[in-house]
């Protein structure tokens, strides 16, 4: 599979350049430029939530635990360790998902935590990174009062909840998860949630029509995501019948929680495969796999598996390393994926699993360097010299993204946005 990968990377990631250099409206002959790669097109993503302490010059104090054990009200990781990752963060990933839960954002009708959590992703832009919401509409993690609340009222209270976070995030948060796990929503009976009761009331699909309408009225260039963990034909009957309602999705979201195993190149590639049909851009919203012990293959939720200690261990490691280079390469041979995003960079994040490319202690693991020799040297353009022609032409093959080129201190910005052959005017 690896080579086969390798070469449909090429063939869906790459385009073969060929820039016609000018100064000063002449052809540069015979001359030295450098060209180098800047951004990749493709979105590698992981969550940010470690971060909102550190955007918002919180480091001197850490969070307090919550009763579920979470740290902080929106789940951030303790904040004395936060800057040492921020650096590993931002040397790999291009694309943050922060979290707007409603039961931590707004805990509080009337008080959601919108300046911490603006901070944060204004953080993320300055430093070139897309950002996404996630999520506007889910049944867990959701805001206790709305059970006090007559379903009229929770649609009003959700609907307008959408509004507010979208027209208050636009420019810095253009991406959202606007529904999450709707499959499971209506027959959810793990405990009373407002989401459940109007999702029964209201049927899956009105409902996503509903918050999508609110989500795209609010900001109409965003990018909006139908996000679920259930890859059964579940899904995809949802899916159609969302389309065929004529409801507007930009992209799917699929998550891969592996906790229980990595699923392999081909059960990885069906998947792509059916919801590909579609036609629509798929993003693999939340990837995790282990570096340590597997978590048994006969728990259904996987919130049931509750383990006092999960450590990561050596042959874990050398194991997840292994399948994360091989689940990326999965990701980007097949042309529908536009973005995945890692769930949590550190051991210890959702249900304490050793799922992180960093330990407990801070040091990166086997798979964290693994995926960066992957994003930042086999899929990268480094600073190389090349010499034009006597037409001031050059050529290089390079992943789709923002590049430059430079002579005799003058530099210019150029991207490559189609695979295959492309011709690039540059005028320094």
């Amino acid at each position: 599979m690896s080579s086969d990968a390798d070469a449909l990377i090429r063939q869906h990631r790459t385009a073969t350049a060929t820039l016609t250099v000018t100064r000063d409206g002449e052809p540069l002959a015979g001359q030295e430029v450098v060209v180098a790669q800047r951004s990749h097109e493709f979105l590698f993503g992981c969550t940010g939530f470690e971060f909102v302490p550190l955007a918002n010059g919180e480091l001197a104090t850490a969070p307090e635990v919550g009763p579920d054990g979470v740290a902080g009200s929106l789940g951030e990781a303790d904040a004395g360790r936060v800057e040492r990752l921020a650096d590993l963060w931002l040397d790999l990933f291009n694309f943050a998902t922060l979290p707007f839960y409603w039961g931590r954002f707004e805990p509080e009708r009337g008080r959601p935590d919108t300046h911490r959590l603006r901070e944060t992703a204004r953080w993320f832009a300055e430093r070139g990174c897309l950002v996404k919401g996630h999520p506007l509409a889910w049944h867990t993690v959701s805001a206790e009062w709305l059970t006090e609340l007559s379903n009229p009222e929770i649609v009003e209270a959700q609907l307008g909840r959408i509004r507010r976070e979208v027209t208050d995030f636009a420019g810095v948060i253009d991406t959202w998860d606007v529904i999450n796990e709707a499959v499971i929503m209506p027959i959810f009976d793990r405990y009373d949630n407002g989401l459940t009761r109007i999702c029964r009331e209201l049927g899956r699909i009105p409902l996503v029509r509903m918050v999508f309408d609110a989500a795209r009225e609010a900001n109409p260039t965003a990018t909006l995501l139908l996000n679920d963990f259930d890859m059964s034909a579940a899904y995809e009957c949802l899916v159609e019948g969302v389309l065929e309602a004529g409801i507007r999705i930009d992209a799917l979201g699929l998550q891969s929680h592996m906790h229980q195993g990595y699923w392999g190149e081909e059960k990885t590639l069906a998947i792509l495969d059916r919801f590909a049909r579609y036609g629509l851009p798929i993003h693999f919203t939340e990837t995790t796999l282990l570096s340590g012990q597997l978590m048994p293959a006969d728990i259904v939720d996987l919130n049931d598996y509750q383990v006092s200690d999960w450590p990561s261990t050596p042959e874990g490691e050398e194991r997840q390393a292994d399948e994360i280079v091989r689940h990326y390469k999965t990701l980007l041979s097949h042309p529908s994926v536009r973005a995945t995003t890692y769930w949590g960079m550190v051991d210890g994040g959702w249900l304490g699993a050793p799922g992180g490319f960093v330990r407990a202690d801070g040091t990166p693991k086997p798979s964290y360097e693994a995926l960066r020799s992957l994003v930042r040297d086999e899929w990268w353009v480094p600073p190389t010299p090349l010499g034009t022609d006597p037409h001031g032409r050059v050529g290089f093959t390079g992943f789709l993204g923002e590049y430059e080129v430079s002579t005799a201190g003058r530099t210019v910005t150029f991207r490559l946005d189609e695979p295959g052959p492309a011709t690039v005017d540059v005028a320094l």
